[in-house]
């Protein structure tokens, strides 16, 4: 059944701090215990493990907005420690704990949070996986049957559906993943060598890519956005909204309201402790 657009996008906004928990401190430990090297060895181990022992390259496509050579620099090297049937295990476990501690046990432990994981759960096995590669490695996967995990795991693949989604938008806009970025950092009123997954890269790297999409006229002389790079930004959030809607299809109008105000205080929780 479709939803107004507002609700997908209110969806988003709770989604994400919940399957979020993924890349905290907690379950980077997870991960480390496991003979990672660092926090970037658990994050390609946990989230490329539904592609199973796909190359660098591979990854890299899916991922979609990393540097070259990012990376190639923990795949495959991660799979001479781990499987990627072991990852599976060690991040779910990982972000369970995770979710739970920010939480805290009453939520945790709620009817309300019980009912938004079915909710949940309900709509994250719904949605089409054609040409959302990451989003069906997850589906391919065990849904857990504790509460707190099974709503985890429902918030995983109702980000990555969104995500892929995304994906397949910036390509039909022609923006590249670091482009991407750039247009990010400006609707978060950051300069492009300010934002954390920009800073990094050399200077020079940075300007290239905030270069050519001043050429498109998508950003100005001072790098700010312009008129059209702003409304391309726009545009691209909501049309991204409008593929993720299918995975709310499912569920009654009544049914995604009792499930925005299931994951509201969920969700504010896991925000509050980010």
């Amino acid at each position: 059944m479709p939803h107004a657009q507002a609700a997908i996008h209110r969806m988003f906004e709770l989604v994400e701090p919940i399957a979020t928990a993924t890349f905290s401190a907690v379950a980077n430990e997870a991960f480390l215990a496991a003979g990672m090297r660092n926090y970037w060895d658990g994050y390609f181990a946990g989230r490329a493990a539904p592609l199973g022992l796909a190359p660098a390259e591979v990854v890299h496509a899916v991922f979609y907005n990393f540097a070259d050579g990012e990376v190639a620099r923990h795949i495959p090297w991660v799979w001479g420690t781990l499987t990627p049937q072991e990852a599976v295990a060690i991040r779910e476990r990982g972000s369970t704990a995770a979710l739970r501690l920010m939480i805290g046990a009453a939520l945790a432990g709620s009817p309300g949070l019980a009912r938004a994981a079915d909710l949940a759960t309900r709509a994250a096995g719904s949605a089409p996986t054609e040409g959302r590669p990451l989003y069906a490695g997850l589906r391919a996967l065990d849904v857990p049957r504790e509460p707190v995990a099974r709503l985890w795991h429902a918030a995983t693949l109702l980000r990555e559906h969104r995500g892929d989604s995304h994906n397949a938008v910036l390509v039909a806009h022609g923006i590249a993943g670091a482009e991407a970025h750039v247009l990010l950092a400006l609707d978060l009123g950051q300069r492009a060598e300010e934002f954390g997954r920009l800073h990094h890269l050399p200077a020079p790297t940075i300007a290239a890519v905030v270069d050519g999409l001043r050429a498109r006229g998508l950003v100005s002389a001072d790098g700010g956005f312009t008129g059209a790079g702003r409304a391309l930004k726009a545009r691209i959030e909501a049309l991204t909204d409008e593929l993720a809607a299918a995975a709310y299809d499912v569920l009654s109008p009544a049914e995604l309201a009792e499930l925005t105000a299931a994951l509201e205080p969920i969700a504010a929780a896991a925000t509050a402790t980010d």
